[in-house]
């Protein structure tokens, strides 16, 4: 079981704060993500191409969306943000 943490503007805007799946990597994780956000706010606007655009991190680490994941990882995805 992995630990999914959701970050920025994805997290606000989907509602979902954290969750538990059992995926071996990380793309595995988009349809999952995308289900529970529209189960928890069914008007969200979330799309898998703005997952995809998320920054990754596997247990602190900065990491592709091709990792691999083993049971007990954890995974952060914090959507890019821009401002000045």
């Amino acid at each position: 079981m992995v630990h999914v943490r959701l970050f920025g503007l994805f997290r606000l805007d989907s509602g979902l704060k954290e969750l538990y799946a059992e995926v071996e990597s990380v793309k595995e994780l988009y349809p999952i993500l995308l289900a529970e956000a529209r189960k928890r706010r069914p008007e969200t606007t979330v799309t898998a191409r703005d997952i995809d655009g998320c920054v990754v991190l596997v247990n602190g680490k900065q990491s592709k969306k091709s990792a691999r994941l083993c049971d007990g990882d954890e995974v952060m995805l914090m959507s890019p943000v821009c401002g000045g």
